[in-house]
């Protein structure tokens, strides 16, 4: 067997042991590499034998697996590798470790605070003349068992590979869902972002054992019981990208523009994240394709967007889409950005539709020709393009003929000419302007 040890450094300082949270996120991240990993102690312990060859040895599957918490947010403290895994635990609480020697002759040389059933009877073991491991073994087992119990000598044999060991599996679960008790009672929004960045990366380790993305996240906080009685044992607030991602960075500033915009209705006492709905990510390839930087060049563009529709509200920043209508002018919809998921695109239009329409249309005065004129004289490039639709909806009949003129100072316009269904009645036809070309 082929153990890897991995330990997380804390963040704040002062503490010993790494949070759960950032366990959690550690072990989820090594089930990427393999489905045999447990949490020992303080730290996460993989079993991956099988999985040295597919990632093409230890060191290239070490790299690997550091590169992905170093994206995920996490601090990875001293690894180490052993046939058991007390053993690769042990190796890696040394700083620094043995190298040379067989398995058992490095761990002989371990202080016994390397082994926590050794820590516990340190200070009588140091009365004793023992401060390795090796030392330790050689004492009287029988005698050893009777002073300190079984389980020291169990923990021993265990590291050594003298003894199997049992591990509880880790597994992913289907939905993300993390809660974190804060310290102190908060009372502004914007500080909730220092103890949220703690559930994005687990989140981000998540989604990266599942290889997916998200396009929605909740926060949720419930306030402190000592609100005033009108105010809700909750808030919450959603966010939404513009593709699916798992970028830490990416989703930690876009909480941290949402946050810097919302008021607490009283402190907070404990936040909540969930992702309910995961999508799959393609992930993109180390390779030196020139399509990666395109890649790389619209995801920045989205952030961009997701920043500025925080900062100037949802109704400032607008997506065009498409959707099936016989009218020209209702092929084009605008809605705030950025925009769910559209199903099928729709049938292309019949003729060249304008980046930008002019809403009301805006009549135009015609010569003695009766050829429209808008700052000028307009050249004709294309049309008549004939519609007679919108009969369904009461006052929505269109009889139109669509052109495209050139203005020399306007550039490309769309233009229609209304055509009446009883010339008789009124001769006089009329000229809009619709559209304008970017």
């Amino acid at each position: 067997m082929r153990w890897l040890a991995l330990r997380c450094t804390p963040d704040e300082p002062g503490h010993a042991h790494p949070t759960d949270g950032d366990l959690d996120a550690l072990g989820w991240l090594a089930l990427g590499f393999t489905p045999r990993v447990a949490r020992l102690e303080e730290a996460i312990v993989a079993e991956l034998s099988a999985s040295l060859r597919l990632f093409r040895g230890a060191r290239a599957l070490r790299l690997r697996l550091l590169a992905q918490a170093q994206q995920a947010g996490l601090t990875l403290g001293p690894s180490a590798w052993a046939p058991t895994a007390l053993g690769a635990l042990a190796l890696a609480r040394a700083a620094p470790p043995p190298r040379q020697g067989r398995f058992g002759e490095r761990l002989d040389a371990l202080p016994l605070h390397t082994l926590s059933a050794a820590q516990a009877h340190h200070a009588m073991l140091a009365r004793l003349g023992c401060t390795r491991l090796g030392e330790l073994r050689r004492l009287p087992r029988a005698a050893l068992a009777r002073r300190f119990g079984p389980a020291l000598l169990t923990a021993l044999d265990q590291a050594y590979g003298e003894l199997p060991e049992a591990h509880v599996w880790l597994h992913l679960p289907e939905r993300f869902q993390a809660r974190l008790e804060l310290p102190w009672r908060v009372e502004h929004a914007p500080v909730l972002l220092g103890f949220a960045e703690t559930l994005l990366r687990q989140l981000c380790a998540f989604l990266a054992a599942r290889q997916a993305g998200v396009r929605a996240l909740r926060l949720a906080w419930q306030h402190d019981t000592m609100r005033a009685r009108d105010v809700a044992s909750e808030g919450e607030l959603t966010l939404a990208t513009a593709d699916t991602t798992r970028d830490l960075a990416r989703l930690t500033r876009l909480l941290g523009e949402h946050l810097a915009r919302t008021t607490l209705a009283a402190p907070a006492g404990e936040i909540t994240l969930s992702a309910d709905t995961l999508l799959p990510l393609q992930t993109l390839s180390a390779g030196l394709l020139p399509g990666e930087a395109d890649e790389q060049a619209h995801t920045s563009t989205n952030a961009l967007l997701e920043r500025l529709s925080v900062r100037l509200g949802a109704a400032a920043v607008r997506q065009g889409r498409l959707r099936e209508d016989h009218r020209l002018d209702h092929m084009q919809h605008w809605q705030a950005w950025p925009a769910p998921p559209s199903g099928p695109p729709p049938r292309a239009a019949p003729g060249p539709q304008p980046t930008w329409l002019v809403e009301p249309p805006r009549p135009l005065r015609c010569d003695a020709r009766e050829q429209p004129l808008f700052a000028g004289p307009l050249t004709r490039l294309s049309g008549p393009h004939r519609l007679e639709s919108g009969w369904w909806q009461p006052g929505g009949l269109q009889v139109r003929d669509y052109y495209v003129y050139r203005s020399p100072t306007h550039g490309l316009l769309w233009l229609y000419h209304e055509r009446l269904p009883d010339p008789a009645a009124a001769p006089v036809s009329s000229w809009f302007l619709h559209g304008v070309f970017a």
